[in-house]
């Protein structure tokens, strides 16, 4: 059994971002780039299932569409503990534009489980994962919180109103993955980063696929306003100000 993971390269969350070109591109100086929660945690629950026999892992990619300078990024993944990786030589232009481009690379192979954060924390389209399925003509899971495999059967748990449903599905398929498929994510070891350095990643020119969207611009939030006391002695304040500024009441 195969396992695929897509991972987004995105910058750190900590990051003072900024725009650049009349708001039309993010300004990428001194950005420190990491892989994707979601995706990060996705690799751990793939490494997990491997490092029991009796599941039968005998390989775990990741595949990534972005330009060399991501190629950290895919180091970092390698040094977790996937086996190779697959880039795909194109800025990730769109969510649409991404599925297709993997969709181009990963058709022919045969994996059995394809995996996907549920969205990147940059966009937060949570859009990638859905039509890379259709894209492939293979089923997709969404919401995924738990990933198992039981004899041979891949048993999938996601979050549903007010409960959580459990669903056997058979491969290939596609799972978008959300937070609780692990605990935390895995940490690269010393020996997985010198091992990290002579796993290969393979690199794949881009298929002739357009992009659906255009940035128009982007707009920061507006900065919060400051924040006001209220004496505990004049709590009719308290109701004019969410009254007549919140308005929340």
């Amino acid at each position: 059994m195969k396992i695929l993971v897509c991972i987004s390269n995105v910058p750190d969350t900590t990051t003072k971002v900024k725009f650049v070109d009349d708001l039309k591109k993010l300004d990428e100086t001194g950005i420190q780039w990491v892989i994707n929660p979601w995706d990060e945690l996705s690799l751990t629950r793939a490494l997990e299932l491997k490092d029991d026999a009796a599941n039968g892992i005998e390989k775990i990619t990741v595949a990534h569409v972005g330009l060399l300078g991501s190629e950290p990024t895919i180091r970092k993944a390698l040094a977790i503990g996937a086996d190779d990786a697959i880039r795909i030589n194109a800025a990730p232009a769109d969510a649409y534009f991404v599925a297709a481009q993997l969709a181009e690379v990963i058709k022919d192979e045969s994996y059995d489980i394809i995996l996907c954060g549920i969205e990147s924390s940059d966009f937060n389209g949570s859009m990638v994962g859905g039509m890379l399925a259709e894209l492939l003509g293979i089923p997709s899971v969404s919401a995924v919180s738990s990933l198992q495999l039981e004899n041979g059967e891949v048993i999938l748990t996601r979050e549903i109103d007010g409960g959580k449903e459990t669903v056997m599905i058979p491969v290939p398929f596609v799972a978008i993955v959300q937070k609780g498929i692990t605990k935390e994510p895995r940490i690269p070891s010393m020996r997985g980063i010198m091992m990290a350095r002579s796993k290969p990643i393979n690199v794949s020119e881009p298929a002739a696929i357009e992009a659906l969207t255009d940035i128009i611009q982007y707009e920061m939030p507006k900065p919060r306003a400051a924040c006001k006391f209220v004496d505990p002695e004049h709590p009719g304040e308290l109701i004019t100000l969410l009254q007549n500024e919140a308005k929340i009441i």
